[in-house]
């Protein structure tokens, strides 16, 4: 399956000319500190391929549940570097595009790279980071290629190379607990990806790249993890990156923070149904468990009341909330491109609420207190035209029945406390520290997506990799987002794509010969969002960030003593 992937990743695209391209036509090769590997040349986008390099010993055995380690062998002659490795274990293992192998041998990461390229010639580097809400997803997932964004960036006369990885997830990465924390071994998934952007710092030079040129990339939970290495040892900065790139997530926790010993619940429910709870030490028990049957306790009940997979405050890799951190300016200070989509509340909040009880109600499952949660409501008032969707998009409206008479109440509610707040709040500490910051708003209904969903969480994706022939979609959901729609959804991917390349080379992006719409830096004295639409005439404007002004920002004060984030 991995060969026709590779084969697909090659085959399916368009040709690129420009003026990095050698015409090289054999296999690529590069030496990195442990040995040479030899990669695929893409004789259709003509660029080199290097997949499924590993950048850490295997967590297999005693290594499962533990920090990843480094490479400590070397060897002579080239490693074939020309299959994706297999997901690491998850949840639904394959859900996220059906049929992807899994392995606990996982953390691998690709160099995608224009063909051709000298070693000497130092390209800026862009690291992707999958989402998947930290319990699904990977490097392999064909809608994460990056050929035709470096095509664009050839196009462009800005070449850069891309590199993704995989990190572990859900239980294996993620769980937490007294005995997690007194073993040292917390934040295991996010380390994983620290550990690969030092691969990266390490080796990137024998591929073209250059390591003091490199962006960090991600969305969802992808973005989160970017957040997550800006704010790591309390914002020490090892030069690992020069910028980030956050898509729809970032420093703010999408769960509530939870200590240890809170944890420890779910901790032991699953030695409980692994039969290691009496045993003295429940992870030497754990790493001795069947790979089959631990994955199946993960996929049960053992797991299903964990409020959230995803980083803690252990004291070491996180030493405060993200929230705390922005405040007090304990980040990596370097530029940020960031962003959410206009309706990620049908994504995130709730269905079937029907009164302002119900409402109430699922307000206060998420901290606030009776009084703070009738705020919240005077705040969010039962008016769907100020709800979401906001929009339309010329289409009929849905019928409420299945939704809930107060369906965009919740959702306008529910995704300015995940993503909305979360994002102003990460503008405003940005420019509050006086670094530069870049901040869009997506507002496009792609193909396939129901109306009653809008611009939900997501969607932006295919657009920002100017994915227009779907690649990986028609597998995971079944179908090709720009299908059916009008030319001017290609443009649109031509100018965010641009966009994107431009940060990823230049820190800033505008420099696209896209379009003429200047995206403003964020300052506190006019803040400022582009937004990205295709009902309008140049696909984008930029609008004041003002809207829900008010119930956004009795979020953002709450953040930590209502909501514990």
């Amino acid at each position: 399956m991995l060969s026709l992937l590779s084969f697909l990743l090659c085959f399916l695209c368009v040709s690129v000319h420009g003026w990095l391209i050698s015409g090289q036509n054999s296999a690529p090769t590069a030496t990195t500190k442990n040995g040479s590997y030899v990669g695929l040349f893409n004789p259709t986008y003509n660029q080199d391929l290097f997949l499924g390099i590993p950048f850490a010993q295997p967590p297999v055995g005693d290594l499962r549940f533990r920090n990843p380690v480094s490479l400590n062998t070397t060897w002579e002659g080239a490693r074939s570097a020309t299959q994706y490795s297999a997901e690491c274990y998850g949840y639904g293992s394959d859900d996220w595009v059906l049929g992807n192998p899994v392995s606990e041998d996982c953390l691998t990461l690709n160099v995608i790279r224009p063909s051709g390229v000298a070693a000497d010639v130092q390209l800026p580097v862009a690291v992707w980071i999958y989402g998947g809400g930290y319990f699904n997803g990977g490097s392999l997932d064909p809608r994460y290629n990056m050929s035709a964004i470096i095509q664009e960036s050839v196009d462009m006369g800005k070449p850069f190379i891309g590199v993704s990885m995989n990190y572990r997830l859900h239980a294996f990465g993620f769980s937490f607990g007294t005995e997690i924390l007194k073993a040292g071994v917390t934040n295991i998934g996010t380390r994983d990806q620290r550990l690969a952007l030092h691969w990266v710092q390490e080796n990137i030079e024998a591929f073209g790249g250059d390591p003091s040129k490199v962006t960090i990339w991600g969305e969802s939970a992808g973005a989160s993890s970017v957040a997550v290495q800006i704010l790591a040892y309390g914002g020490r900065d090892d030069k690992l990156f020069r910028a980030g790139i956050e898509e729809s997530g970032g420093s703010v926790s999408f769960s509530r923070y939870l200590n240890a010993s809170e944890w420890d619940l779910y901790y032991n429910n699953i030695t409980r149904a692994t039969n290691c709870s009496s045993a003295p030490d429940t992870l030497a028990c754990l790493r001795q468990v069947p790979i089959e049957t631990l994955s199946a306790v993960f996929n049960s009940s053992a797991t299903a009341q964990v409020p959230g997979w995803g980083p803690h405050i252990d004291n070491d890799l996180l030493l405060e909330s993200g929230v705390k951190q922005l405040r007090e300016g304990k980040f990596v200070k370097v530029p940020l491109l960031h962003g959410t989509n206009f309706d990620e509340g049908t994504a995130f909040g709730a269905r079937g609420i029907n009164t302002t009880e119900q409402f109430i109600a699922i307000v206060m499952e998420n901290g606030p207190d009776n009084a703070t949660a009738q705020t919240i409501a005077a705040l969010y008032p039962d008016i769907p035209a100020i709800g979401i969707p906001a929009t339309l998009h010329g289409r009929p409206p849905p019928s409420q029945a299945a939704l809930g008479a107060q369906y965009k109440r919740a959702a306008a509610y529910g995704g300015d406390l995940m993503q909305q707040a979360p994002r102003r709040f990460t503008s405003q500490s940005w420019a509050s520290n006086n670094v530069s910051s870049w901040s869009y708003h997506f507002n496009v209904l792609v193909n396939g997506v129901p109306v009653e969903l809008g611009a939900t969480h997501f969607q932006e994706v295919a657009f920002v990799y100017n994915n227009v022939q779907g690649l990986g979609y028609d597998t995971a959901v079944g179908v090709n987002p720009f299908a059916n729609e009008p030319e001017s959804y290609n443009r649109l991917a031509n100018i965010m794509s641009r966009m994107w390349v431009s940060f990823i080379v230049d820190s800033d992006p505008n420099g696209n010969n896209a379009t003429s719409v200047h995206w403003p830096v964020y300052t506190l004295d006019s803040p400022q969002n582009v937004v990205f639409d295709t009902n309008v005439t140049d696909l984008l404007y930029v609008e004041p960030d003002y809207y829900r002004a008010e119930g956004i920002q009795y979020i953002i004060d709450r953040f930590i003593s209502v909501y514990y984030r």
